[in-house]
Formats: structure tokens, sequence, C-alpha cells
């Protein structure tokens, strides 16, 4: 008899000026809005028959202290730490600490722009990195963390 399987819930961390998005830089960041990502989120989570529950602060500390507080409570992060991608090596603390896995993604191609943009310091501990397919970079990384989600939580591997 198959186990029931039990419902995913999942983080997404927005990190500092996604609040901006649909007027900071739309020629890289597009028009959408982060209302209407986190919109579109919800509505593919509804689609997978997982909850997400959504995040945004400009603050590297307040991330640090949600992923603390999801510690236990969600099955994975979706995480778009932005710039502090680059520069925290306290938030890949946080989240190597909580042991939660974990897929970054960020809107535009970090590797086609500064040279700056080019490391981050999240994506060697991460499930899977996403990049350059705008809004759809959520949406692929939420797919693909529940999928890897669910191969774990079922014994399979692809």
């Amino acid at each position: 008899m198959a186990r029931e399987r039990e419902e995913l819930d999942i983080g997404v961390i927005h990190g500092p000026n996604l609040n901006l998005l649909g007027r900071r830089e739309p020629e890289i960041y597009g028009r959408m809005t982060l209302d209407a990502v986190d919109t579109q989120l919800e509505a593919l989570a509804d689609d997978l028959g997982v909850s997400v529950r959504t995040f945004q602060s400009n603050s590297e500390g307040a991330l640090i202290d949600q992923i603390h507080s999801w510690s236990g409570e969600v099955s994975g992060l979706l995480i778009n730490a932005g710039a502090y991608s680059h520069t925290s090596i306290a938030l890949h603390d946080a989240l190597l600490g909580v042991e939660l896995p974990y897929v970054e993604v960020h809107l535009s191609n970090i590797y086609a722009r500064e040279e700056f943009r080019h490391h981050s310091h999240l994506a060697g501990g991460a499930v899977g990195v996403i990049v350059g397919f705008g809004v759809e970079s959520y949406l692929l990384g939420l797919r693909a963390l529940c999928r890897w989600l669910q191969g774990r939580d079922s014994g399979l591997e692809d």
C-alpha cells in the first residue's frame, strides 16, 4: 500500500529591491509587480497541489530571521536574494544552517551582466539555480523544487 504523500509547503524569499518590480529597470526585470509574481506562484502552487508562503525584505537580517522561522515549517525554499546572492555569507550560512533544500532564482541572466554578479554565495548549497527567464525563473524554480522534494520523499531518483 502506498503511503499518503504529505503536502509540500514552500517558502518563497524575495530579497532587496524586488518590491520595486515593475518600476525598477523594466528593461532588465520586466514590468510585472511583485504582487503579480506572487499571484502567479500561488496559481502554479495550486495546480501542483502544494502551498506557498512569500516574504520580501530589503534587510539582510530580516531575510535571515525569516529563513530561521520557517525551519521545520516548510518543505523547502525558493529564493531570489537579489544582490545579497553575491555578497552575503551570512545568508549562505542561514540557508545551510536550517538544512532546508532550496532553489536559487534570478530574473535576469546574472552571467550576462556585470562581473560582480557572476558569483553567488548561495549557489553551492542549492539544489539548483535558475537564471535569466524573468518571472518564469520563479515558476521553473517552484516546479523543479517540488519535483525534487517529491522524488526525494518517494525514494525515487531520476
